[in-house]
């Protein structure tokens, strides 16, 4: 074509591709940011609208959303044109975050916010997918790894964003903060980004749509409830598993007669995307599992203040990101991933083992190394991944490979929380069992993961032993992270380094996916 990205890359258009670039950002942004925003604000939020006993729901309620309609967004961008598919999704998000911002119980906020998070679900697919389009994957490696710093930014400074809003403009704000922003993203892809049009025949598969929407939610309900507001063996787990399990069977088979495909299942015959898969899946199992458990050890155990709680995880995102951006630009320089993986498998699996023998005489600079060793691994993993997913397809299911890539790292995240959650949990109140006897029992059993105020409280002794509970517990969840990891590794082994193309193709390589034409320019 006249007009390729690579030529844009080369200089030829540079501001163009800065301008998509910082919408993309953007957007990536408003994704990530916004569950710790309002994870921050939401005891005002309780206080404000009363509700307590439906707050998780604030939580789950966008989290399904987001899952259930990610592999719809990406198909739908297949279908019909990219562009169009991201500017609603943007405005999907907006509209819900300005009506979850106008709440006024907390019935209403619940409903806004699975409003707020279908559009969620195709922002962060809408980003890779648009990246795929517009940049060969030799290139990508790099634009993606800044894409990583953004994440690990908002994971940073959400915490903190969301105190501030909170303190300062009322929690409200936490919502309408995304309006000027999303409103910028919108302007900027409307005016600047140009993506050839797409308008399939084949209408958009309603019945694979309503048969995967099932499945994914019975799947995460079951993951958030299970071990908490029911016991994993309960009438109700039994049936949402069933549920799911008879779906997602039903959505498989449906698939192999549609016309035009959700989730296309060609695609899993490249064992290239397959592996990235199950990598991306347990990626996700365990970077979420070690968010959730690292700020409580050191708030719990090393006596950390919970105010800048984004803080505490700084020596894992900040390895991930720098990991990241290194591995983008090596990729891009020589075209070679495969060593990645490898790495990042290795540095995993030797990290979580490292968390696990974390104890209540761990140094903060000692925890900080640990984490930094994780951080490290999934900084080689979490872009790769999506680099090797899309590489492994044709252009024409780039939206599909990206919104799987997301779907299985999403579901990977659910099951880590709850899995290794469930692990945490048991170990802390069996460890208080036996130091604090029946106090210890009374102590842990509503939630197994006290605040602050409630570990101040405590006597000296209980307090001394639900810091050794926590300890165990943090031992047994990441041990048990060390363990799930290792697949990642055997995966990373199996994978066949495919030239990407954009670059000039290695002697003696095979191909692994069908070449993709390039976008036309921005």
């Amino acid at each position: 074509m006249a007009d390729t990205v690579e030529g844009v890359i080369a200089g030829k258009r540079p501001r163009s591709v800065r301008v998509v670039l910082l919408a993309l950002m953007i957007a990536m942004m408003l994704a990530m940011l916004d569950n710790m925003i309002v994870g921050t604000a939401m005891p005002t939020i309780v206080g404000d609208l009363g509700g307590l006993e439906h707050l998780s729901w604030v939580v789950t309620g966008y989290t399904l959303a987001t899952a259930a309609s990610t592999p719809v967004w990406g198909k739908v961008g297949d279908m019909y044109g990219r562009k169009g598919a991201f500017l609603g999704s943007i405005v999907i998000f907006l509209i819900g975050s300005a009506l979850s911002g106008m709440a006024q119980d907390m019935g209403q906020l619940i409903g806004f916010r699975a409003v707020q998070g279908l559009g969620a679900g195709g922002l962060m697919v809408g980003v890779m997918a648009i990246i795929g389009d517009l940049v060969p994957p030799r290139e990508r490696g790099k634009y993606q790894g800044m894409m990583a710093g953004v994440m690990a930014l908002a994971m940073i400074g959400g915490p903190l964003v969301g105190g501030t809003i909170t303190d300062n403009w009322g929690w409200r704000w936490a919502f309408y903060i995304n309006l000027p922003l999303g409103a910028v993203a919108l302007a900027l892809v409307t005016v600047v980004l140009q993506l050839p049009k797409k308008r399939s025949k084949a209408g958009i598969d309603y019945l694979g749509v309503v048969l995967l929407t099932v499945g994914i939610t019975a799947i995460v309900l079951v993951t958030t409830w299970g071990g908490t507001e029911y016991a994993w063996t309960s009438a109700r787990i039994m049936e949402l598993t069933g549920i799911g399990v008879a779906a997602l069977i039903g959505f498989m088979f449906w698939q192999t007669k549609a016309a035009e495909p959700v989730l296309p299942l060609h695609i899993f015959k490249s064992r290239n995307f397959t592996l990235m898969a199950v990598i991306g899946f347990i990626t996700g199992f365990v970077m979420f599992g070690a968010t959730l458990f690292l700020p409580l050890y050191q708030q719990a155990v090393q006596g950390a203040s919970a105010t800048n709680s984004g803080l505490l995880l700084l020596p894992m995102l900040g390895a991930m990101l720098v990991t990241s951006m290194i591995a983008g630009r090596i990729t891009t320089n020589s075209g070679r991933y495969k060593m990645f993986p490898i790495a990042g498998g290795v540095l995993m699996i030797v990290g979580l083992y490292l968390l696990s023998t974390m104890d209540t005489g761990t140094s903060r600079f000692t925890s900080g190394v640990f984490m930094a060793v994780v951080g490290a691994g999934m900084g080689c993993l979490m872009q790769i991944t999506m680099l090797v997913a899309q590489n492994s397809v044709q252009m024409k299911d780039m939206g599909v490979a990206s919104s799987s890539a997301t779907l299985f790292r999403t579901l990977g995240s659910s099951f880590g929380v709850a899995i290794m959650g469930a692990l945490f949990n048991h170990r802390v109140q069996d460890v208080m069992a036996e130091r604090a006897g029946s106090l210890g029992s009374k102590i842990t059993a509503k939630s197994a993961q006290l605040d602050a105020d409630s570990l101040n409280k405590l006597p000296v002794a209980a307090r001394e032993a639900y810091q050794h509970a926590v300890s165990s517990g943090t031992h047994s969840a990441f041990l048990l992270g060390a363990v799930i990891a290792v697949p990642v590794l055997i995966a990373a082994l199996f994978v066949k380094e495919v030239p990407l193309k954009g670059g000039p193709k290695a002697a003696g390589e095979g191909a692994d996916a069908a070449p993709q034409p390039m976008a036309e320019a921005i």
